[in-house]
């Protein structure tokens, strides 16, 4: 009879501990969501007037993209004249350049996946623009358009930030 009443008191019990642990598990998915969804709307992820992220970004782009787009963001000297290989030369980051009219989505995509043509550039195009996806971190890609966009003047900064939310 004791048995029988041990068994039976088991059986709720197993249930009570199944049903905190759903709850639990539904507060667990619950805070990733909304932790998710903070991350997504905490602000820019290329950030010019956080100071760190521009020094870790001038120390990758000097490393990684000076050599084609310029010490100063200066681009290679006739940019928008096509070389003989029939690709484009490397633009200026600097405020004369086009790289102010995107968004930033869209330039972290081109450094990380490459000027992939019919998604970041007509079908067909082809770019001497490496991939840095096996090279570069997201946070240091993100560091290297934040000291690009560091180096704007405020009037571009803010233009570049109206388009994009503009695109939204």
């Amino acid at each position: 009879m004791a048995e029988h009443r041990k068994r039976n008191h088991a059986a709720p019990q197993r249930r009570l501990n199944l049903g905190w642990l759903f709850v639990v598990l539904v507060l667990a998915a619950g805070v990733a969501v909304v932790w998710s969804i903070a991350q997504q709307s905490a602000g820019p992820r290329a950030d010019p007037s956080d100071a760190r992220q521009v020094a870790l970004g001038k120390t990758v782009y000097d490393k990684h993209c000076a050599a084609c787009h310029g010490a100063n963001l200066e681009g290679q000297p006739r940019w928008q004249s096509r070389l003989p290989s029939g690709r484009m030369p490397a633009p200026p980051h600097d405020a004369s350049g086009h790289t102010w009219h995107h968004p930033d989505e869209l330039l972290f995509g081109m450094t990380k996946h490459g000027i992939v043509p019919g998604k970041y550039a007509p079908p067909g195009y082809e770019s001497d623009m490496p991939a840095f996806a096996g090279t570069l971190t997201d946070d240091e890609i993100w560091a290297v358009l934040a000291y690009i966009k560091s180096r704007w003047p405020p009037e571009i900064q803010r233009a570049q930030r109206e388009r994009r939310h503009a695109m939204r």
